[in-house]
């Protein structure tokens, strides 16, 4: 594979890593913007989802993830990748590890910082290094915007990358909340789909604190000239003496 053809896949699997976990409240799994909050001490879920391209890329992904307090709340996942672009296979594990600095609320801003890579499953090479600060602001206890500035190393061509997110969380009824983002990864770069911005926008049904799936058209999520379908969900545990997020009360 050439240089402009391993950038490209480095860059695909660049994109896929930015659907890192994020809070059980948040617009979290295959959505790429980042919120500013995390779970609770002692809480854990599971997130997967697929993602298929009409270029016949394809993307399968497993991320259990849980909060735990060494010394202070830190929220730990494992996200593996099960990804085909170009015809190629390829199994990436990207660990990552979240804090939060300053909680959220309705008229102000929140906080927080998360930080992590990427390796190949097969070989142990190291493909990428990530840092990224997401804020978010509550305009009510139904929508908020979250804003994402990071970050990211592509190891393989030795290249910098700043990246950077935006989104809109909007929770219309009781079990359904809409999402639409854009986000991507600026600098130096031949390939001009590395640095291409991206879309995306999705709707989930969230029953109760349990269980919640997501259905989410995107173009372009990995800097390439396709349109997605993604179809995720996600399974929590919450900490068994901890009040529970009630989902009537319209709270993200």
């Amino acid at each position: 594979m050439g240089w402009a053809g391993h950038t490209g896949k480095t860059a695909a699997i660049a994109a896929l890593l930015a659907f890192a976990a994020q809070d059980a409240r948040a617009a979290n799994g295959a959505y790429a913007v980042d919120a500013a909050d995390i779970s609770e001490v002692g809480s854990c879920k599971v997130e997967s989802w697929m993602s298929a391209a009409s270029n016949t890329d394809f993307a399968a992904v497993a991320n259990p993830s849980c909060v735990v307090d060494p010394f202070r709340p830190i929220e730990l996942s494992l996200q593996t990748i099960r990804a085909r672009s170009d015809g190629d296979w390829s199994t990436t594990l990207a660990p990552k590890a979240k804090t939060n600095f300053i909680p959220t609320g309705i008229g102000r801003w929140g906080l927080s910082a998360y930080g992590g890579g990427s390796f190949d499953a097969a070989t142990g090479e190291a493909l990428t290094a990530f840092a990224v600060i997401p804020a978010t602001f509550r305009l009510s206890e139904t929508m908020r915007i979250n804003v994402n500035g990071g970050w990211l190393w592509d190891r393989t061509v030795d290249r910098h990358y700043l990246t950077y997110g935006l989104g809109f969380d909007w929770k219309f009824t009781d079990t359904l909340q809409w999402t639409i983002e854009a986000y991507g990864q600026a600098g130096a770069s031949e390939i001009a789909s590395v640095v291409q911005p991206r879309f995306q926008t999705g709707v989930r049904y969230r029953p109760n604190e349990i269980f919640s799936v997501d259905v989410i058209y995107g173009h372009n999520i990995t800097g390439e000239n396709a349109n997605w379908m993604t179809l995720g969900t996600t399974i929590r545990f919450p900490v068994p003496d901890a009040k529970p997020e009630h989902h009537r009360t319209g709270h993200l």
